[in-house]
């Protein structure tokens, strides 16, 4: 089973010819390719699984994956 999550947009930027951004989970910040999601701006959400941002989502949509990560892990523990 695959699990993707989504992500803030903090930042954009160009590597190798392809779009890249860095996007923010839970206070740690990856690079992420935006190949997928030439349109993306800052501050938006997109949905990421390996390093690859699949879509783009509103705010209330990443807030409802939240929700239903939280149920899943409610003491918020990392494995």
């Amino acid at each position: 089973m695959c699990l993707a999550i989504p992500g803030k947009v903090t930042s954009l930027y160009r590597e190798n010819g392809l779009c890249m951004g860095k996007v923010e989970f839970d206070g740690t910040i990856v690079d992420i390719c935006l190949a997928y999601v030439p349109d993306v701006s800052i501050g938006q959400y997109v949905i990421v699984h390996a390093g690859f941002a699949l879509n783009i989502v509103d705010e209330a949509e990443a807030a409802r994956t939240f929700d239903l990560l939280n149920q899943i892990n409610p003491t918020g523990e990392r494995p």
